[in-house]
């Protein structure tokens, strides 16, 4: 079995970060880390639907690669001003999983064993919060990403859940599958190709290839939101009168996406593209009061788009605990 393992080059080149600029750390308010695990799972509903919220872990990667199109300065002074290191970025992995009648439906798979160390804990917190692996039916997979897809697959090559349907959409599957694509990428992006291909075509994988508002299980539909990669879809759930999207890494971050929409990232495939797009779904989100679920949001990522201008607000929801 290969094992991949991304060298700091790779990890750099993921985010495509600058060098970093020898700037002072600014006085910031920050919580450490706990002397016992936090829980990693979050419970709520919707209509008759039943929604868990499961993490696979936290990565940091240099913060320079936010809002590259943007003045530095000007990222830099957000960053401080919102409590936030200009220089680390640090981000959660939220995945949705939904319970509808007989069908539990997945939405990414995380890194498995395969990325970085810090992540691949879906598994054992699936278990933690008494989630049976075998019980999955749908898998749906937003992109094809190391940290969204990697984890398809078990040390030994087997499929983590080997009973469900698989679904990710057509322009993203043709993409990472085209022929040669790993030798037309720079060096550097070869592992992640080649980790994007491995995972789309481990045995036991039998995909369904999807179009645009196209439904996984009845109140479960995706909707295209490309830009960050070529064929990135996110996935839209209905019930009781009420949607929340998963919105994948459509947008990545709950502060800079919403104040400055128009500013994109160097891991956004296409820039341009990754700002029209996320200026639709907040238009979508803010119009329709659609809760929003970001996988890179502080966990639990839920919560709602606030209409402020020209600029948005990233409102978390308000939990309710049980009577």
């Amino acid at each position: 079995m290969t094992v991949l393992k991304p060298t700091r080059r790779e990890i750099l080149k993921l985010a495509a970060m600058a060098p970093a600029f020898a700037l002072p750390g600014a006085v910031r308010a920050q919580l450490g880390a706990p002397d016992t695990p936090n829980p990693a799972h979050f419970r709520f509903t919707l209509g008759d639907a039943r929604i868990t919220i499961l993490s696979d872990g936290f990565f940091s990667l240099p913060a320079d690669g936010l809002g590259v199109n943007a003045p530095r300065d000007e990222v830099r002074a957000f960053l401080e001003a919102h409590y936030l290191s200009p220089e680390d970025g640090y981000s959660h992995t939220n995945h949705l999983l939904v319970e509808s009648g007989d069908a539990k439906v997945l939405v990414d798979v995380g890194s498995g064993s395969r990325f970085l160390p810090t992540v691949g804990r879906l598994m054992a917190n699936m278990e933690n919060a008494g989630i049976d692996p075998s019980g999955i039916t749908h898998v749906v997979i937003t992109h094809a990403h190391p940290d969204h897809i990697w984890g398809i697959r078990d040390d030994f090559d087997e499929p983590l859940f080997p009973d469900a349907q698989y679904f990710i959409g057509q322009a993203e599957h043709d993409y990472w599958i085209q022929d040669d694509l790993v030798n037309r990428v720079a060096p550097e992006d070869q592992q992640f190709v080649l980790g994007a291909v491995n995972s789309l075509t481990a045995d036991g994988l039998d995909w369904t290839l999807l179009q645009n508002d196209q439904e996984i299980v009845p109140g479960i539909r995706v909707i295209d939101t490309p830009g960050h990669t070529p064929g990135h879809m996110s996935v839209v759930l209905e019930a009781g009168g009420r949607q929340v999207m998963a919105l994948g890494d459509a947008m990545s971050h709950a502060y800079t996406n919403f104040a400055h929409p128009e500013w994109y990232n160097n891991f956004d495939a296409d820039g341009d593209q990754t700002v029209a797009t996320r200026m639709r779904l907040l238009d979508m989100a803010a119009a329709d009061r659609i809760a929003i679920l970001g996988y890179h949001f502080p966990f639990p990522g839920v919560g709602h788009v606030l209409r402020e201008g020209d600029s948005y607000r990233f409102l978390p929801a308000l939990w309710q605990f049980t009577e």
